[in-house]
């Protein structure tokens, strides 16, 4: 496998663009080639990000070069639109980060690839397009994932917290500082998009499952990062619990089982999923924790490209915590 990917991105302007671009241009084993953006186009990358600014002296394109590999940091329905409109070289992969393509939708002949890691390892070393998850999506099966696989999973009620760059950069009412701010608020009760794909990856494991994934989410009044909390009913013990979590994410170096309790800022900033257990009668609560933007997005879209070109995978992604 190749030690020096040439990589382009498409839709670099938003959050989870710059933080690819953020985490390439770092990375050991990368040329950046190309970043895409019509609206920017002869831009300095740092003018849109200025947490670049003496980094790169990369400008936005508006022309598509070769590379290995395109990541695709567009809007939702609008990776599908992109290659419908533009035909790359079949030898070219793609690591597309919005929701088009994770309920195993096509592109032409291009077949994809759900990419979380913990759940198919396997297949993504052979894949040549991924499916990135979505954020809630990645840290709710991160908590469930171990009990699907012994067929532990009935009902799932589960609560989760987002910051506000989960939204976009777009401006809208609900991420305006001054609404955000010192607030709560829960949306999409219930009826949450990644939903569907959570249930798809559930039943992966657990194929009889059948029981609702009751899911609330809420915006929270901070910028990134998001704690779920899912409660499970079961007759297993805490300890026969840890075990059967330490055991299935072992060999995956960014799921971490705490016996601590959880603080979101222990994983901000880097690509880890930090999970807790706790248990009071027959209720289990799971608490996972990511960085939405990394972990939930560019963080995993890098790590599966590790996995593909068969690098280390934690190569570029080492990353410390903003714990102050």
């Amino acid at each position: 496998m190749a030690t020096n990917i040439t990589v382009g991105i498409v839709g670099g302007a938003g959050y989870t663009g710059g933080e690819a671009i953020r985490l390439l241009i770092n990375h050991p084993n990368v040329d950046l080639k190309f970043v895409h953006s019509r609206s920017n186009a002869g831009n300095l990358l740092s003018d849109v990000h200025a947490d670049l600014t003496g980094d790169t002296e990369l400008k936005f394109t508006d022309a598509l070069q070769y590379a290995d590999v395109v990541f695709l940091c567009l809007g939702h329905g609008e990776s599908k639109k992109f290659l419908q409109e533009n035909i790359l070289d079949d030898s070219v992969k793609v690591i597309d980060l919005s929701q088009d393509f994770r309920l195993g939708d096509s592109a032409g002949n291009r077949k994809f690839v759900y990419g979380l890691p913990e759940l198919n390892k396997d297949s993504i070393k052979k894949a040549s397009n991924i499916a990135n998850p979505g954020c809630f999506a990645t840290a709710i099966e991160l908590g469930l994932l171990p009990l699907a696989k012994l067929g532990l999973l009935k009902e799932v009620y589960t609560t989760g917290i987002t910051g506000s760059t989960g939204a976009g950069q777009k401006l809208q009412d609900t991420t305006h500082f001054t609404w955000r701010a010192n607030n709560i608020s829960a949306y999409k009760t219930l009826t949450h998009q990644h939903l569907k794909e959570i249930t798809q990856s559930v039943r992966q494991l657990q194929p009889a499952f059948s029981g609702a994934i009751n899911f609330v989410p809420w915006r929270g009044d901070f910028t990134r990062g998001i704690f779920v909390s899912s409660v499970i009913t079961t007759d297993k013990s805490l300890d026969e619990l840890g075990s059967i979590y330490r055991d299935f994410y072992n060999g995956h170096p960014f799921t971490v089982v705490s016996g601590q309790t959880l603080d979101l800022k222990q994983v901000v900033n880097t690509n880890k999923c930090a999970i807790n257990l706790e248990k009071e009668g027959d209720k289990l609560v799971v608490h996972s924790a990511i960085d939405n933007l990394l972990k939930g997005a560019s963080g995993q879209a890098v790590q599966n490209m590790n996995i593909m070109f068969g690098l280390e995978e934690t190569a570029g992604l080492k990353l410390k915590s903003g714990v102050f």
